[in-house]
């Protein structure tokens, strides 16, 4: 089958600016300060109080049955003004290494090695439609999987929509094979360094830990996520009157596909270095068990390897990697804020006593059932708090001695911020990515849900289901 995509894209089907993909609502920043001063206040009316603590195998495990009342110390003004900057200087490691991933990302999107694979996919899957959709899916699935990459992808909307539709599908499957595909890799979060790998840090867990389960995860999520897109995309191939186009016409999106394009020497170089990367990765963290800071040194050298690889001038190379870390900037000063709230909760000693009476609260529910509670609280959150790292150096510090006193291991307890910060991505408005794709595309975040409803109760019964089996098995390794 031939296959017509635009050579030029409209301008109505171009992304908007970033001005106008954020989305109005309670600016993260101002919540999370609400919270820091909320917390300040509590130091006032609840009890100080504190756990013995013990270090077994490198890290701090909280004592039960050593809980004990003090005598107060309330967070004052002074206090609560400096708990920013010290949040930011005690979460500053993972501050740094979110901005350094930010650099690199930018370096690797001015070597345009990524566009060019994914038009050459786009463009050769053209007389394969049967294929079109699962290869595609895996793409962003393996990507997010890997990097965490989410509002990059939106630039490749205005190539693959046309493309799916010059095959017979619709605008909400060109939507749902970046999207979902997306989610599905961000969810099972197989070495996403902002969410698995921040919160393994606080957890004080090997990063990286727990492999094996989460390629298990990506697997389940990806083939179910294939079927229910591919089903839908059938039954529009057969009936288009079924189908949404959003702002595309179907008749529009008619040209001849160069077929003869292909990666120059520069990409795949480029792409060499980008999978070499991870190998290495996986080498260093499986044998000499890195932790974050040789990450981000490993990531760092890679900035220059690549760069080099993708023919940039050094001051090219530098002037990227500012731009990149630019659009983390946010992500990684929410990191700290998250962190100011931890301060003051522990300068005012009430974070063991909070531990303690949640922890009375959780043990009524069986242990087995735990981790089903802590995957609710974090997807409301996520409403709240939609930056993963952000939400993951908000809630791990709380999380993790709390799965310690009720009998969890912290790898589950991850699990479940994974499960709750992932699938939520995809129905909560409070996410730009998901509203920034919507507005591109013109489908209405009704209709959006109303489609992808199945599909989430599909995640919520794997969900359950892993969060169970990880329980039993005590998923770890601790």
């Amino acid at each position: 089958m031939s296959v017509n995509i635009k050579a030029e894209i409209n301008n109505e089907n171009t992304p908007p600016k970033k001005e106008k993909e954020k989305q109005k609502g309670v600016n993260t920043f101002v919540l999370l300060f609400v919270i820091v001063v909320i917390s300040a206040i509590l130091t006032y009316l609840i009890p100080a109080g504190t756990f013995e603590r013990v270090e077994i195998n490198g890290r701090t495990v909280v004592q039960e049955g050593t809980f004990q009342y003090k005598d107060s110390t309330p967070v004052g003004l002074f206090e609560l003004v400096t708990s920013i900057p010290n949040g930011m200087v005690e979460a500053g490691g993972v501050i740094f290494f979110v901005l350094l991933m930010g650099g690199y990302f930018g370096i690797l999107r001015a070597t345009g090695a990524i566009d060019a694979l994914i038009t050459l996919l786009s463009k050769k899957l053209g007389n394969h439609e049967k294929l079109t959709i699962p290869v595609l899916m895996l793409f962003f699935a393996i990507i997010a999987a890997l990097t965490g990459a989410a509002e990059s992808n939106l630039v490749y909307i205005p190539i693959l929509v046309p493309l799916v539709i010059a095959l017979g599908f619709d605008t909400m499957t060109g939507l749902a094979i970046i999207l979902v595909g997306s989610s599905v890799g961000f969810t099972a979060a197989v070495m996403n360094p902002f969410t698995v790998g921040v919160a393994q840090e606080i957890a004080e867990l090997p990063i990286f830990s727990g492999l094996g389960l989460r390629l298990i995860l990506l697997l389940v999520l990806y083939t179910l996520a294939v079927i229910f897109v591919y089903r839908y995309a059938i039954k529009v191939k057969k009936n288009p009157e079924l189908g949404d186009y959003g702002k595309y016409a179907p008749q529009n999106e008619r040209a001849k596909v160069n077929n003869d394009f292909k990666l120059d020497n520069r990409h795949k170089f480029v792409l060499f270095f980008f999978v070499l990367n991870f190998i290495v990765l996986i080498f260093g963290v499986l044998k000499y068990n890195w932790f974050i800071q040789d990450l981000a040194g490993l990531f760092f050298l890679f900035c220059i390897l690549v760069g080099f690889a993708g023919k940039l001038a050094p001051s090219s190379i530098a002037e990227n990697f500012v731009v990149g870390a630019k659009e983390l900037l946010e992500a990684a000063l929410i990191i700290g804020v998250a962190r100011a709230i931890l301060v003051v909760l522990s300068e005012g000693q009430i974070m063991d006593t909070i531990l303690f009476h949640a922890g009375n609260i959780v043990s009524q529910i069986p242990t087995m059932f735990t981790p089903l509670g802590m995957f609710i609280i974090q997807m409301v959150l996520d409403f709240f708090v939609p930056s993963g790292s952000g939400k993951a150096a908000l809630t791990m510090p709380i999380m993790v001695p709390l799965s310690d006193l009720v009998g969890v291991t912290r790898q589950t307890t991850i699990l479940a911020y994974q499960f709750g910060d992932g699938i939520t991505n995809l129905i909560f408005p409070t996410s730009s990515y998901l509203m920034a794709a919507l507005s591109i595309t013109g489908i209405a975040y009704g209709k959006w849900l109303k489609w992808l409803f199945p599909f989430l109760v599909i995640q919520l019964i794997c969900a359950i289901v892993t969060l169970l089996i990880a329980q039993f098995i005590q998923y770890g390794p601790f």
